[in-house]
């Protein structure tokens, strides 16, 4: 088992998942421009067989290197990470799902992250993320008061 660190600016969220086809590349790359119109991303998706490429799409040159950089790193197929900027995952998340090829989301957040990755001799998959620190307490009525207003303060709820 390996942890593998994902190197990213602090400014960016990343969304990794696990899928499959070699169409997944462009089908997230619509699913981004179609989600939020204005975001930047980088989108790379590993092949597990064939050429076993890593296939790239987006529509921001930085962002589109550190999917790929990450994507190298963590060295399993069949695995995509998409690296966003000016949008969140809340606003993408349902259309990446949606996405017929999409298996599985591992992740999706700005946190600090590693991947965990096992390898065996046909090759490597993730078995998780670990992307937080574990809890301090348990919320207050104080602090779900803070909780709800900030979320109506920022537009997500009513």
């Amino acid at each position: 088992m390996e942890f593998v660190k994902i190197d990213k600016p602090a400014d960016v969220n990343i969304i990794i998942g696990q899928s499959h086809f070699i169409k997944t590349a462009e089908d997230l790359y619509e699913a981004m421009v179609n989600s939020v119109p204005g975001a930047k991303f980088g989108v790379a998706f590993s092949e597990a067989s064939g050429p076993c490429l890593i296939r790239v799409e987006g529509n921001d040159p930085e962002l589109r290197s550190i999917a790929v950089k990450n994507a190298q790193n963590i060295a399993a197929g069949h695995t995509f990470i998409i690296v966003m900027r000016d949008c969140y995952p809340v606003n993408v998340l349902r259309n990446i799902k949606d996405v017929p090829e999409v298996c599985n989301i591992f992740c999706a957040t700005a946190n600090d992250l590693d991947v965990v990755v096992a390898e065996n001799d046909r090759g490597r998959g993730i078995i998780g993320v670990i992307d937080g620190c574990p809890p301090k307490g348990v919320e207050n009525d104080e602090k779900t008061k803070e909780r709800r207003e900030f979320l109506r303060k920022i537009g997500y709820k009513r």
